[in-house]
Formats: C-alpha cells, sequence, structure tokens
C-alpha cells in the first residue's frame, strides 16, 4: 500500500475513508505516523484485526493443551 497516496486520498475526499492495522513499515515511526495527522476519516489499530472472543478462547485452548503437555512429559 502507498501511503502517501492513502494520505492525499483521505485529504481530497477522493477516497470517505479507511482503516488500517498494519503499515509500511512496523512499528510505525513519528515521521511516518504524520501523514495521517488530523484526518478525522481514518481509523488506525494496533496489529488488533485478528482479535476476537473466537480467536482468544483458541489460543487459550492451545495453551492450556501445550502447558498440560509439557508438564505431562516433565513426570
Amino acid at each position: 500500500m502507498d501511503e502517501d497516496a492513502l494520505a492525499a486520498a483521505l485529504r481530497s475526499g477522493a477516497l470517505g475513508g479507511a482503516a488500517l492495522d498494519v503499515y509500511e513499515q512496523e512499528l510505525l515511526s513519528r515521521e511516518s505516523g504524520q501523514r495521517f495527522a488530523g484526518l478525522d476519516n481514518l481509523v488506525r489499530t494496533s496489529l488488533i484485526a485478528g482479535v476476537s472472543v473466537e480467536s482468544n478462547q483458541r489460543v487459550s485452548k492451545v495453551t492450556r493443551e501445550n502447558v498440560r503437555r509439557v508438564l505431562e512429559d516433565a513426570k
């Protein structure tokens, strides 16, 4: 994605809105983030697109199973 082009399209109204969860460069630097400053039609999140109740439940289940497996192997 071309972040400069996205910011320009949002500022001009060519694009009505956008939501970003990832960026050209992770972690987003202050300088890179400045291109999006003042854009009320942009929602920015911090790598949470995959977070949901269901995904948290799956992660918890896998973690429990892995811990149980390690503890059983240690016996």
